[in-house]
């Protein structure tokens, strides 16, 4: 199963704006993809689940997924993550 570590780029994490545009991308992939943080993991199209890990700026998450063009999903995913939403 691919998988990415990346590192949260949004100054103040991955709060509402940022978490939308990431669960929207992961819905519009149509694959299931993993999100974990810590020792915790949840489907990453659950935008309750996603605000709910409290992801803040600095953390290290893990994205998980299978399927076709599931090396092009993370990378997508990816790129959302590490781009700071909240820069002026």
């Amino acid at each position: 199963m691919p998988e990415r570590t990346v590192t949260i780029a949004s100054t103040h994490g991955l709060h509402a704006r940022p978490a939308s545009l990431f669960v929207q991308a992961v819905t519009k992939s149509g694959l299931s993809v993993q999100l974990t943080k810590g020792e915790k993991t949840l489907n990453a199209a659950s935008i309750l689940g996603v605000i709910s890990l409290g992801i803040e700026h600095g953390d290290e998450v893990t994205l998980k997924t299978e399927g076709d063009n599931a090396d092009a999903v993370l990378d997508e995913l990816s790129g959302l993550l590490t781009t700071d939403f909240d820069a002026s």
